[in-house]
């Protein structure tokens, strides 16, 4: 098996004072108002990438300084009422987010139509997420229809960390941040059996201020 992931996934790590407990990547429950913890995936997993491509990972271990990033990264990563359904809404917000704060990122994406015959084939998936990690990147992975794969929800963001796959491709599994959890999806299993697609984004970062 062939294992790729991001260089430092316990920056993750996220300690509540309140309880001592520690969760793994932010979680929209922690959002304070109904709308925000209903709609908030998409923000959540921006939270996740900005403060690790940025760094800010570095010095935000706990809830309070993560939760703080996340309602500043909710104003301009802002869902509508059908939520944040493309990969376009998603980057195209990061991006301003970042400007605004004086970063400069690159976005790269890999969208999954509905229509499968428009699908990029699972290599070329498998060949994006493991591009990104090499690149010590976290890749964001919007799920639109998570098909026979029940440890995803649908209409759904959350934040790949690293993978795991056959040299031929049979078999691939991600390791993904939810919830404040991390959890295992199986990838074969969802991309072919989504019935709606959704897609990958992860950026690089181009300057340093």
């Amino acid at each position: 098996m062939i294992v790729r992931s991001i260089a430092c996934p316990a920056l993750f790590a996220i300690l509540d004072e309140s309880d001592q407990k520690t969760y793994y990547g932010c979680d929209q429950e922690w959002y304070a108002t109904e709308w925000q913890r209903r709609a908030g995936c998409g923000p959540s997993v921006a939270t996740n990438l900005y403060s690790y491509v940025v760094g800010l990972g570095e010095r935000s271990g706990n809830k309070e300084t993560w939760l703080s990033l996340m309602e500043d990264v909710w104003e301009y990563v802002t869902p509508s009422q059908g939520g944040m359904p493309t990969t376009k809404m998603f980057y195209e917000s990061m991006l301003s987010y970042a400007k605004a704060k004086g970063q400069s990122l690159e976005c790269r994406y890999c969208d999954l139509p509905e229509n499968k015959a428009d699908r990029p084939t699972f290599t070329a998936v498998l060949k994006f997420i493991e591009d990104g990690l090499q690149n010590n990147a976290p890749v964001a992975f919007l799920n639109l229809c998570n098909g026979e794969e029940t440890n995803l929800y649908k209409w759904h963001w959350v934040t790949v960390i690293s993978l795991e796959y056959s040299e031929d491709g049979s078999s691939a599994c991600t390791t993904i941040l939810d919830e404040g959890m991390v959890k295992k999806i199986d990838l074969v299993l969802w991309y072919e059996t989504t019935t709606l697609g959704g897609g990958f984004v992860y950026f690089d970062r181009l300057t340093k201020h």
